[in-house]
């Protein structure tokens, strides 16, 4: 692809296979630039749910802290292993999993660069596709992703079932993403951002293309119905929806983000699930 080739943004079907490659490779050239804007915000060991900066020492959506010890936690869509970094501080064993290879070279860093006390203790790393998870039937305790994987699938229930699969029994599921409702309204942090720009039931997914038309960023839509849906059809029992309201301390932008739009309309979903 041309370097100065700016990528084309569109609307259009984007295969399991398109979404896939596209998410690796966006993710492996963006990693650097993702955790030099964010890591701050992010941290070396912190459990953060969203651009909000809901975090789940606060949260407590995995349950109480000290429940999390000796449990095996798997992390999908994992980045730089922050979350999984403040597991393996509360004394679980946590494995953060994600597509990108690069984004694994940054947890890496982070917990070479850092005492295990300050960078949350040693976490096993795994790089693959969370549409099929390399680990026998009921091999953990929990799972969680924020923000990791799911926006990015072209078929959601593949990877819910996949987490149910290695999930034992009773045991939870919670991940965020984007809330349903933000795909109305343009991606601006600013004014132009408050508008209804388009339709809240369009599922077709947005798509950045090269100019050979091969897509670079994929990100799909699911209305709130679907994604509940999605959970019950891959054999979970949803227990709670959590949609964080923006703090006042927080005065970060964060791509469509803000405190403008946070304080308007929800910019996050968390879904609280049981495997049954």
């Amino acid at each position: 692809m041309n370097q100065e080739y700016e990528p084309e943004a569109t609307r259009r079907h984007a295969s399991a296979t398109e979404s896939s490659q596209a998410s690796r490779g966006w993710w492996d050239r963006n990693a650097d630039d993702y955790q030099s804007e964010h890591g701050a915000f992010l941290g070396d060991d912190r459990f953060i749910w969203g651009p909000e900066g809901l975090d789940e020492e606060r949260a407590g959506l995995l349950g109480p802290a000290e429940g999390l010890k000796g449990r095996r936690i798997l992390e999908i869509g994992a980045g730089a292993a922050q979350c999984a970094r403040w597991l393996a501080a509360q004394g679980a064993r946590p494995v953060a999993l994600d597509l990108s290879h690069r984004q694994l070279q940054h947890a890496l860093r982070i917990g070479d660069g850092a005492d295990g006390a300050a960078a949350g203790g040693a976490v096993d790393l795994v790089e693959a596709d969370a549409g099929a998870l390399p680990f026998r039937d009921g091999a953990f305790d929990m799972a969680c992703s924020a923000y990791g994987a799911i926006p990015f699938v072209a078929d959601p229930v593949r990877v819910l079932r996949e987490v149910r699969r290695v999930l034992r029994p009773g045991g939870r599921f919670v991940f965020s993403v984007t809330h349903p409702i933000r795909w109305a309204f343009p991606d601006d942090p600013g004014p132009e951002g408050l508008s209804v720009a388009a339709s809240y039931f369009d599922r077709t997914p947005y798509v950045e293309q090269d100019e050979s038309g091969h897509a670079v960023y994929v990100e799909h839509h699911r209305t709130v119905g679907d994604r509940v849906r999605d959970v019950v059809a891959a054999g979970f029992r949803l227990v709670d929806l959590v949609e964080p309201e923006w703090p006042d301390e927080n005065t970060q932008e964060w791509g469509g983000w803000s405190p403008l739009r946070g304080y308007l309309i929800p910019g996050t979903a968390i879904f609280v699930c049981v495997a049954e």
